[in-house]
């Protein structure tokens, strides 16, 4: 047995280190709000190339695609969920899934230059995109809502008594 004093830890160096996190992170996030938006949408104009057709079946991929396989994630996750920390990576995917459609929302709602640049651009060059994405997105949550309704009503048949069953 040791008789020397224990020594915690060194609540300074902690606090630099949190204090150089906090910095980098913000200073990550204003890079990332100036840049984001416009690279985001120069891709998009892309793969679009001025086409409405292309724009509409494109958004409309985009938009069902990257909202209904978040929906699965988190239907796994509610569905077979085990820890915590589980939850939390299955929550975390799943916005992972979601970037493509979250950075068109950050296009379409956003209030800087950058977003306002990127709506120039695709109104250009991907024209058709964001409405089209919008629509694929609302297919893929009415789907998902009527899936839930479908699996709801089941369940609740399959617990109910049948008539024949109250009959007797």
């Amino acid at each position: 047995m040791s008789t020397e004093p224990r020594t915690g830890p060194s609540w300074s160096r902690r606090l630099l280190v949190g204090g150089i996190i906090v910095v980098a992170v913000l200073l990550g996030g204003l890079i990332a709000s100036a840049t984001i938006p416009r690279w985001w949408a120069q891709r998009i104009g892309d793969q679009v190339d001025g086409s409405i057709v292309a724009g509409t079946f494109i958004g409309l991929f985009y938009g069902f695609v990257f909202t209904a396989l978040p929906l699965l994630v988190l239907a796994a996750v509610v569905r077979w969920r085990r820890t915590w920390r589980a939850i939390a990576m299955g929550i975390a995917f799943a916005l992972l899934l979601a970037v493509p459609n979250l950075m068109t929302l950050g296009i379409v709602v956003g209030r800087g230059n950058a977003a306002h640049a990127g709506e120039r651009i695709l109104d250009v060059e991907a024209p058709a995109f964001r409405g089209a994405s919008l629509v694929g997105a609302l297919i893929a949550l009415g789907m998902a809502a009527f899936v839930t309704y479908l699996l709801v009503s089941r369940g609740r048949a399959r617990r109910a008594p049948t008539r024949l069953e109250e009959r007797e």
